[in-house]
């Protein structure tokens, strides 16, 4: 049996900012725009969007980084 498992990167391809919203929209298989609105409104209501953004862009690796070693 094939161990296959997803890893949450940051996109390359669908990239706004830093590829955060795009590549947490790929890992989840939704629209990259709810991901994107999702933050927004976690931005204006807590703060927290901005954390939860810079978190996820110092600790997830860009895909063609991965996919070259």
């Amino acid at each position: 049996m094939e161990n296959t498992y997803r890893r949450l990167m940051r996109s390359v391809t669908d990239r706004r900012i830093a590829g955060v919203c795009g590549g947490l929209a790929n890992y989840l298989n939704i629209d990259p725009t709810v991901v994107r609105i999702v933050f927004l409104i976690g931005l204006f209501f807590g703060f927290i969007g901005f954390w939860a953004y810079l978190i996820i862009w110092i600790a997830a690796p860009e895909e063609n980084r991965i996919e070259n070693q």
